[in-house]
């Protein structure tokens, strides 16, 4: 923990695989959908899940197999399967601590999720051990990136430079560099070269409880 003062006035955190500890098991399913349906070899289908994650899973396999017309079954039967133990799936063990602890020292956080509005706030509320101060999940016409980053400006009546994205994944970091946003990764599903290939001025943690000590210096 630092003792210094906080630089940004908002943490904007994606959910699955940055607060939540899903993503493994998300990488499997997809992996196994789309081995079986795509004819994909498994650790090869798995590979690719978590090359395009941060997207909406329909909108990965768009980007995986343009045009096919199998994608939209496969894509609902993801979002069937995947709440099977969603509500299950831990955060991180250090997350609850670590927001508490920005909100101490006045900093916002703020969850930016692809999966639906309802299924996060569901979440949230079978798990009260950490409150956050603005919830954006996906509607239609309504992502994260661009339309989230706006909201919470818009929200807070804040400058793009109040802002900080917390994700895991290379499509965090290019929302991040694309808007103008400072950003740090959250080492496990990518390593920091792979972050700075995206972002030249990302920084990472392996944990959020390290995040304290990116925003006071």
């Amino acid at each position: 923990m630092s003792d210094g003062h906080p630089q940004k006035k908002v943490c904007v955190f994606d959910f699955d695989g940055t607060l939540v500890d899903s993503m493994g098991a998300f990488a499997d399913l997809a992996g196994e959908l789309i081995a079986e349906t795509y004819g994909v070899k498994p650790v090869r289908a798995r590979e690719d899940y978590l090359r395009t994650s941060g997207l909406p899973f329909f909108q990965q396999l768009e980007s995986l197999f343009p045009k096919d017309g199998r994608n939209a079954q496969v894509a609902d039967a993801f979002e069937v399967r995947k709440k099977e133990d969603y509500f299950g799936r831990p955060f991180f063990d250090e997350v609850p601590g670590a927001i508490a602890d920005l909100q101490e020292r006045g900093v916002r956080a703020v969850i930016s999720s692809n999966n639906g509005q309802e299924l996060v706030e569901e979440y949230l509320d079978r798990r009260p051990e950490a409150r956050f101060d603005l919830v954006l999940g996906f509607k239609q016409g309504f992502s994260k990136g661009k339309a989230h980053f706006e909201k919470v400006l818009h929200h807070f009546d804040l400058e793009t430079s109040d802002l900080l994205f917390v994700g895991d994944s290379l499509h965090d970091a290019r929302q991040a560099l694309d808007f103008g946003v400072d950003f740090v990764g959250r080492l496990g599903t990518f390593e920091e070269r792979h972050f700075l290939e995206v972002h030249p001025r990302a920084r990472t943690v392996h944990g959020l409880d390290q995040l304290m000590g990116v925003l006071c210096k």
